[in-house]
């Protein structure tokens, strides 16, 4: 299955550093296509992941017959442009979460990929990370007992301020 995928770094983000590791390891996919903000960085991107079919625009990845799924890792104010645009070419997609800014924006892409019959699914594989497992089994397993309060803590941006990159 040919993969494209919007919005790649060539040094950070999701797409860098758990989409592609993830989809070369698995046998039936192949990544044809990136995508990144501007020319320059989807070249090294491509040199970086070996990839020879670079873009700066989304829209000339998705319209390539090559491609059969597009995911989506541009940062979430993005999303509705670039999962439209792919959805619109008939291309199955794979969004990062968040959906959408806004229940609007996720409504209408979920409207659109209903109207056109194309497959997506939003990444919330958190749900299947370990760590989580293990507490959903103490949960049902009643070890834990009635929970009344949570406190999340995430450990992948160091320090009390979101980095300009990692900002919306």
């Amino acid at each position: 299955m040919g993969v494209g995928i919007i919005g790649v770094s060539p040094v950070r983000g999701w797409a860098a550093t758990a989409h592609i590791p993830a989809l070369r390891a698995l046998p039936n996919y192949e990544i044809r296509a990136l995508s990144g903000h501007n020319a320059e960085s989807a070249r090294a991107a491509g040199e970086v992941f070996g990839v020879s079919a670079v873009f700066s625009d989304h829209k000339r990845l998705v319209t390539r017959p090559d491609i059969d799924v597009v995911a989506v890792t541009v940062k979430v104010p993005h999303h509705r442009e670039t999962v439209s645009a792919a959805l619109a070419a008939g291309k199955a997609v794979y969004c990062e979460w968040p959906l959408g800014r806004d229940l609007d924006d996720a409504r209408a892409m979920a409207a659109l990929a209903a109207k056109l019959g194309v497959r997506t699914v939003v990444g919330l594989q958190a749900r299947q990370a370990p760590a989580i497992e293990f507490v959903q089994e103490l949960l049902r397993d009643g070890y834990v007992g009635e929970v009344l309060s949570t406190t999340m803590v995430g450990l992948s941006i160091p320090g009390d301020v979101v980095g300009q990159p990692n900002a919306y």
